[in-house]
């Protein structure tokens, strides 16, 4: 069953206008051409993502609950349908970007028309099945929050004069030349312990149910991976040794061409040092900034760092098992409320599990021992996906706040690489 807001002291009609206007105000910054663009089949269109979360409330709520519903537009319903195979056709991802027709301006009218019917419904009373699927609603909206920053950071990135997305807010390249030489390591005692959501507030069917898993002794690093260590990884030949990849890894990043992480670039193509890196960022670029975490790998990549650095990815049980334990679970979050669009460096001496970037773990996304989707088309949201794919965790710069906890399981393929994903060590 799906579970109520984290926050029931928050009545559910001003949350539900909170999470709606943050999508608006995040496509703010751009133009309608920035909007309808597609710079990849994986990336959707800033349009697209404003319509399509407007499509899951008139097609999962209005549609069952309101009385004599009849759809904004009945063609949206193939346009803005994402996987839902239940619902119904759907338009084919990688064209996306050629629905130029509706326009910007007739998209922001369908979501005020639909937040308007919403909040008629609103007035009527929320019962729980109501205020469970809005819920549902909130949280995937919010994931596409950040799922438009990260594809606008992409699209923006192809443009050859690397525009910014929006203004820099602070600048975060002058913050030192050195980074710690050696990780620092916490270690866990393992044993018999339990992992997966519990007790109140909103999960995912994937974060069900809590079960017990048995770990062995491990350490973990309290420090993500920085760009000067990453850069020594480079200079180190990591990117030319076939014995520190997967084997599919290899091909790929041969395939590719790969030298280095995405959104990295020489400003001089005979220099190795930092100060000759330019990295993209949602503020334009950025002279690469040695303390802060490096970011945008694919979890080949991160994997085959942790076999240079002599260490390995930690399962998503080790990273849920430290985060409960330890009193990291809020000492990230000032990353998500400092409004920075891109990792900040971490302070030393302690843990910061959450918002600064997604951490890849070694663990395939799979189903917990006796999970269950939910019934009917939602049920579609994630067991559908549990096949090649690996697990992330904790959360990232673009990622909301009130959206980061313990047990939240990001996933994607392991080539993905325009996410805000990096990697913490683990041993043992």
């Amino acid at each position: 069953m799906l579970r109520q807001t984290s926050a029931p002291d928050i009545r559910p009609d001003i949350r539900f206008a909170s999470v709606r206007e943050a999508s608006v105000k995040l496509a703010q910054p751009l133009s309608a051409e920035d909007c309808c663009a597609q710079s990849m089949p994986d990336a959707s269109p800033v349009k697209w993502h404003l319509a399509h979360t407007t499509w899951f409330f008139e097609t999962f709520v209005l549609e069952p609950f309101e009385s004599r519903f009849a759809p904004f537009d009945p063609a949206f319903r193939v346009l803005f349908n994402s996987y839902y195979n239940g619902v119904g056709a759907r338009h084919p991802r990688p064209e996306r970007g050629l629905l130029t027709r509706p326009d910007l301006q007739t998209v922001l009218n369908y979501r005020e028309h639909v937040d308007e019917r919403m909040n008629r419904l609103f007035a009527q009373g929320v019962g729980e099945e109501l205020l469970a699927i809005v819920e549902l609603g909130l949280q995937h909206e919010q994931q596409h929050q950040e799922l438009l920053l990260t594809d606008v950071k992409h699209l923006l990135s192809r443009n050859p004069l690397w525009p910014a997305y929006r203004e820099s807010t602070e600048r975060r390249a002058n913050e030192g030349n050195h980074a710690p030489a050696h990780a620092r390591w916490h270690a866990h005692a393992g044993g018999l312990l339990q992992i997966g959501h519990e007790g109140h507030g909103f999960a995912f069917d994937n974060e069900r149910p809590r079960h017990s898993v048995f770990l062995q002794p491990f350490e973990i690093a309290e420090q993500l991976v920085t760009n000067a260590q990453y850069l020594e990884f480079i200079e180190d030949g990591g990117y030319r040794d076939p014995a520190l990849w997967l084997a599919e890894g290899w091909d790929w990043r041969a395939a590719q061409a790969l030298e280095a992480p995405l959104y990295w670039r020489r400003s001089d193509a005979d220099a190795s040092q930092s100060s000759q890196w330019q990295e993209f960022s949602l503020e334009g670029p950025q002279a690469l900034a040695p303390r802060q975490p490096v970011v945008h790998l694919s979890y080949f990549e991160a994997d085959a760092f942790a076999r240079w650095a002599g260490a390995r990815l930690p399962t998503e049980a080790e990273w849920e098992a430290v985060a409960q334990a330890t009193a990291s679970r809020t000492a990230g979050a000032h990353f998500a409320e400092s409004g920075a669009l891109h990792p900040v460096p971490e302070e030393g001496g302690k843990l910061q599990m959450f918002g600064n970037v997604w951490q890849w773990t070694r663990s395939s996304y799979e189903a917990y021992p006796g999970f269950q989707p939910a019934e009917g088309a939602v049920g579609e949201y994630n067991g559908k996906f549990m096949v090649n794919q690996y697990v992330l965790r904790g959360g990232s710069c673009a990622t909301p706040q009130s959206h980061i906890r313990a047990s939240y399981r990001n996933f994607f393929p392991a080539t993905a690489r325009w996410q805000f994903a990096g990697l913490r060590l683990a041993r043992g």
